[in-house]
This record gives C-alpha cells, sequence and structure tokens, in this order.
C-alpha cells in the first residue's frame, strides 16, 4: 500500500502542470482561438516563478510572478493575433521560440542554485485518514487550484451567461458579434486566462516538481497539454481524467527505472511523447464527435464591422 501511495503522489505532481496548462488553452479554444504558445507561457512562468522565489524567500510571490508573466507574455500573443490579425499558429510557435530564449536568459543566473520548495497545506483530521488522507488532503496549494479550476471552469461554460456567450463566440464569431457580443474583448480575456494558467503550471513545475531551475524544463510539457484538448473533446471534466492519465503515463519511466525494469532510458523518456501521438491517431478516426466537439471559428480571425 505504501509503495501505491508514492507512485500516486509523483503522478498527481506530474499531472497538476498539464492538468492547468490544458484547462487554460480549453478556455482560449473555446473561444474560437488557437494559441499554440502555451509551451513558451509555461517556460517563462517556471523562470519568473523561480526568479522571483529565489529574490524575496518566498514561494507564494513566486506563484504570483509565474501567474502574472503568463498572462502578460499572451497578450503579447493577443495583440498580434486578436488586433493585427496574424496568423495565429505562426504567431503561437513564435511565441512558444521566444518564451523558450528569454526564459533561459532569465533563469541563467540560478542554474544549479537549490530552489525553495513550496511547502504542502495539511488539512487537519482529514491528512490521517489513512491512504486517501496524504492524496488529498496533505497536498500544495497549486494542486488545489487546479482542482477548484476544473470545477469553476465547467460551472462558467456551462451554467453562466457569460461562459455561453464565450461559447457562442467560439461556435460563430460572427453571429455572436451581431448579436452585440464583444467578440475582441471577450477573446482577450480569454487568452490572458489561458496565459495565467499555463504560467501558474510553469510556476509548478520550479517550485514544486523540480524546485530548481533546469532551461527549458517545460520539456514538451506544453505540447502535451495541447494535445490533451483535443483528447478531452474540449470538456473540463475529460481534462482532469486525461491529465492524470498522461501524467502516470509521463512518471511511469521513473518507478520502472527504480523497479529494475530492463527498458532502455531513452524509451521511456519517450513514451509520453508517444502516448500523445497515439491518442491523436484514435482520436482522428472518429471524425464526427471531432467536428462536434470543435468550436467551429476555432483559429479562424475575426474583423469587426467597421
Amino acid at each position: 500500500m505504501g509503495i501505491v501511495e508514492a507512485i500516486l503522489l509523483t503522478v498527481i505532481t506530474a499531472a497538476t502542470p498539464l492538468v492547468l496548462a490544458a484547462i487554460g488553452e480549453l478556455v482560449t479554444e473555446r473561444s474560437g482561438v488557437l494559441n499554440l504558445g502555451v509551451e513558451g507561457m509555461m517556460i517563462m512562468g517556471a523562470a519568473l516563478a523561480f526568479a522571483a522565489t529565489q529574490v524575496t524567500g518566498s514561494p507564494y510571490i513566486g506563484i504570483l510572478a509565474g501567474i502574472v508573466c503568463g498572462a502578460l507574455f499572451s497578450l503579447l500573443f493577443g495583440f498580434l493575433t486578436l488586433t493585427l490579425v496574424a496568423n495565429q499558429v505562426a504567431t503561437g510557435l513564435a511565441l512558444t521560440i521566444l518564451g523558450l530564449g528569454i526564459s533561459g536568459q532569465i533563469g541563467e543566473p540560478y542554474v544549479g542554485m537549490s530552489g525553495i520548495k513550496l511547502q504542502p497545506i495539511v488539512i487537519p483530521v482529514l491528512a490521517d485518514i489513512p491512504f486517501i488522507g496524504p492524496l488529498l488532503f496533505r497536498q500544495d496549494l497549486i494542486f488545489y487550484i487546479s482542482i477548484a479550476l476544473i470545477i469553476g471552469v465547467h460551472w462558467f461554460l456551462f451554467h453562466s451567461r457569460a461562459g455561453l456567450k464565450l461559447r457562442a463566440i467560439g461556435d460563430s464569431h460572427g453571429s455572436a458579434h451581431a448579436l452585440g457580443i464583444h467578440v475582441i474583448r471577450t477573446r482577450y480575456l480569454a487568452v490572458m486566462f489561458g496565459g495565467a494558467c499555463a504560467g501558474l503550471a510553469g510556476a509548478q513545475l520550479s517550485l514544486v516538481y523540480t524546485p530548481q531551475w533546469v532551461e527549458n524544463m517545460s520539456a514538451g510539457r506544453g505540447w502535451i497539454a495541447l494535445a490533451l484538448v483535443v483528447f478531452a473533446s474540449w470538456r473540463p471534466g475529460r481534462v482532469l481524467a486525461g491529465g492524470y492519465l498522461f501524467g502516470a503515463v509521463s512518471i511511469s519511466q521513473l518507478h520502472a527505472q527504480a523497479l529494475g525494469i530492463g527498458i532502455p532510458s531513452q524509451f521511456l523518456s519517450a513514451l509520453p511523447y508517444a502516448a500523445t501521438i497515439v491518442v491523436l491517431i484514435l482520436i482522428s478516426h472518429n471524425r464526427r464527435v471531432t467536428l462536434i466537439n470543435t468550436p467551429a471559428s476555432l483559429g479562424k480571425p475575426f474583423v469587426p464591422d467597421r
């Protein structure tokens, strides 16, 4: 039981940044905007969160720095694609490359420096419940935020007027504009929310998952988060399930090596990305379900009538 508990704890830690980045991108895509810059926003959040924590000594300020950095970095994407109507795919790719470069410069003074780990929040009584207690009631703040975001986004999208407007924009921005809905403003807010979530996911990497700075430490998790949105069919609840599934695959390499299983480490390292490709192939076979759930205006530019 102790081994199972230890494995599940590492799965939770590995899955949390995927869930955070994916739920932010889900809201962005629900508004009709395709932001492929999740990886860049995530690594920027990781760099700024680690740097802010080292300077102030408080990981909570580091979390705030990661969120703000991700949101501000996403504004650059928003300005280029929503105001200047640049191509969303090309801009997102450029944002990722830019984020990887700038984060390397910001994090260079902190390479090899031991970080300050975000400590778990112990909920009295509940944390003492065998097996379940350590898994659910002795976790860090970012884990609880990720669960709250899943619940909050689900309520927002399917039980609020603002969420209905956002989904209407994603399905038909022209019709939404004709009804008087502020398409560009709503999309800016959705893009900033996605950036803030990606920045928070990056903060989790440098403050919880691996409390130190390593260049390119996001290691493709932003791309997995993008695939996770498609895997979840743009549904928040499925993002949580898919995030933990991908997290389990990601962490399996460490446990396989610890158990002495004779599988090459290079294959185990590539396993999460191979699983991503397999999942996308399986999803592509059911085109009807994909088309039904995909926002109709996803990736399409919108220029309001003057």
